[in-house]
């Protein structure tokens, strides 16, 4: 669809209240932020200034259970008289980091195929592929990877400024700021949108939109309030959207140049299990979030209680009211617990065995261990459902093990990262591809191919044991079952074909030059022939003139 028309447009689009609400909810588990969950378990009274979320509520009473308010433990309310004491623990953030760890602790090796360009085009063009792919590159693709775990999908945007830089980078965009379009589940068009900066205290909203189509972007600037989208005003109207006056023409559209879309989407995990039958979600991802939010809340209320027991545990006095010193009318009254001498009061306490019996000590006892169990069930039990092992999130110590160990115990979380792998792969070919031809058209590249056919391999999440490579290669060794070149292969599956043979003839010619027999005999003398003294000279008879029991003076040293 273009640009919406001036007037009551509802906005964000009404078809995409259900996705963006659970958004809300999943970046509220994400960010760990305590009174925005506080606010989306309390029900509908706590959206009452956010209308996709109200009208979510109104719809959709799937998390709901026995009325309006949600029977979750960030949903309650305090008891009257009684602080706000509840924890927090931030899973939900460690699950999406450890998700993008997994993924891009180290960037993936892209190569041109050779078969799809000549030899030296293709050098050059994966050249710059790695510069797309330097350190601002990786940690914009881990940021994706970031999000799209917690939030089930995210979007990059190739964007370019000569001025900034000498090449064309990435953006990434959150999910709930694009309203896509599908055409057999591929994305088609997308409309980015953001808010600018109000200009007025009357509570109006103002958002730039644009629509992005293969070749063109239209712009439009809209001015409304919190649930409508507006009038649609002139781009002079706003000083953060002056610029694009000079860059569009009178219909507010931009050419590209490059015959592609320049926004690439990028899901979590498929198929959709949480939209089911909702229109126009089915291509969305799965947050590592879904189904698994009444767990979380369960561990942080597991951790409330914990601490909870903690302040009840302290210990505490009970005195009577005789034994209180009074600060004078009006001023209450006190017992100093560090007083060491108590005098009975004849008439109030009694004996001093009835005074010592007066006061009580109450402390309660500390769960301690049960608490703990319960806590790490839950957090078992989180890991496990959104596809990790306990390994992975520190269950198991530091213990120094074998790499076929840890990789036994990170099964279920290297499984996980194969499978959004298949999800990663695609998207990052895909948007390298639109860079390509975005530095090509408007950043003047030079023997680079944008056509050019792409692949991409992830390095390995465990490195391999080197004691236990080295067996392998000893005994394949013995028995003759392996070249040098694959020796080499093995030991550096990284390395390219001349890379290995570049070490392959390294080795062969340290066996040329290096001697036979003891590497420190360096005259090649056989090691069982004598040797005359080096300090007698030839055909001197070392025992000549020499009598029984005499010993030779000493020749002092020279200095």
């Amino acid at each position: 669809m273009p640009l919406p028309p001036s007037g009551n447009t509802p906005w964000p689009p009404p078809r995409l209240e259900i996705p963006h609400a659970d958004m809300d909810m999943w970046r509220a588990w994400y960010a760990g932020d305590t009174g925005h969950l506080a606010q989306v378990y309390g029900g509908p009274a706590s959206y009452t200034r956010n209308g996709v979320a109200r009208a979510f509520f109104d719809v959709d009473k799937r998390r709901a259970v026995g009325g309006d308010e949600l029977r979750m433990f960030w949903g309650q309310e305090p008891s009257p008289g009684q602080q706000a004491a509840k924890l927090h623990v931030p899973i939900g953030g460690d699950i999406a980091e450890m998700s993008a760890n997994l993924l891009w602790a180290e960037v993936p090796q892209v190569t041109v195929d050779v078969d799809s360009t000549d030899k030296a085009t293709a050098a050059s063009t994966q050249a710059q592929i790695g510069r797309y792919l330097d350190d601002r590159g990786h940690a914009k693709f881990r940021e994706a990877a970031e999000l799209a775990a917690g939030l089930s999908n995210v979007y990059l945007r190739a964007v370019w400024d000569t001025s900034l830089r000498p090449r064309p980078w990435s953006d990434v965009i959150p999910a709930n700021a694009v309203v896509p379009e599908w055409r057999w589940g591929m994305l088609s068009a997308a409309t980015v949108w953001r808010e600018l900066e109000p200009l007025d205290d009357g509570g109006g909203v103002w958002r730039l939109l644009e629509y992005h189509t293969p070749g063109a972007i239209e712009y439009g600037v809209y001015r409304g309030d919190r649930g409508t989208l507006g009038m649609l005003m002139e781009f002079s109207d706003h000083h953060e959207t002056e610029f694009l006056a000079s860059r569009t023409d009178s219909r507010g559209r931009q050419a590209t140049g490059v015959d592609r879309l320049l926004i690439t989407h990028l899901p979590n995990v498929l198929p959709n299990r949480v939209w089911d039958g909702v229109p126009d979600t089915a291509p969305l991802g799965r947050s590592d979030y879904a189904g698994i939010e009444p767990m979380m809340d369960g561990l942080d209320e597991t951790w409330s209680s914990w601490m909870r027991d903690l302040r009840l545990g302290k210990a505490r006095v009970v005195v009577p009211q005789e034994m209180l010193d009074t600060s004078g009318p009006g001023g209450g009254s006190s017992f100093d617990l560090d007083r060491e001498l108590l005098v009975s009061v004849s008439g109030f306490l009694g004996s001093e065995s009835s005074l010592k019996d007066s006061i009580t000590e109450v402390q309660f006892a500390i769960r301690v261990e049960d608490h703990e169990r319960t806590a790490k069930a839950l957090r078992r039990q989180i890991l496990a459902s959104a596809g990790y092992s306990a390994q992975s999130y520190g269950e198991e110590g530091s213990v120094a093990v074998t790499a076929t160990e840890v990789a036994a115990r990170k099964e279920e979380s290297l499984t996980t990262r194969g499978l959004k792998i298949l999800y990663q792969r695609p998207a990052l070919l895909e948007h390298l591809t639109t860079l390509m031809w975005v530095d090509v058209t408007h950043c003047g590249a030079k023997g680079v191919d944008p056509a050019a056919e792409l692949t991409a391999s992830w390095p390995q999440a465990v490195q391999p044991d080197p004691e236990a490579t080295a067996r392998s290669l000893s005994l394949l060794e013995s028995a003759g079952a392996i070249s040098t070149y694959m020796k080499v292969k093995m030991r550096e599956p990284s390395w390219d074909d001349a890379e290995v043979l570049a070490e392959v003839r390294r080795i062969r010619d340290d066996k040329t030059h290096t001697p036979a027999g003891d590497p420190f005999n360096a005259r090649g003398v056989e090691p069982n022939e004598e040797q005359p003294d080096d300090d007698v000279e030839p055909g001197y008879d070392e025992g000549q003139g020499e009598e029984p029991g005499e010993e030779e003076p000493v020749t002092p040293l020279a200095a």
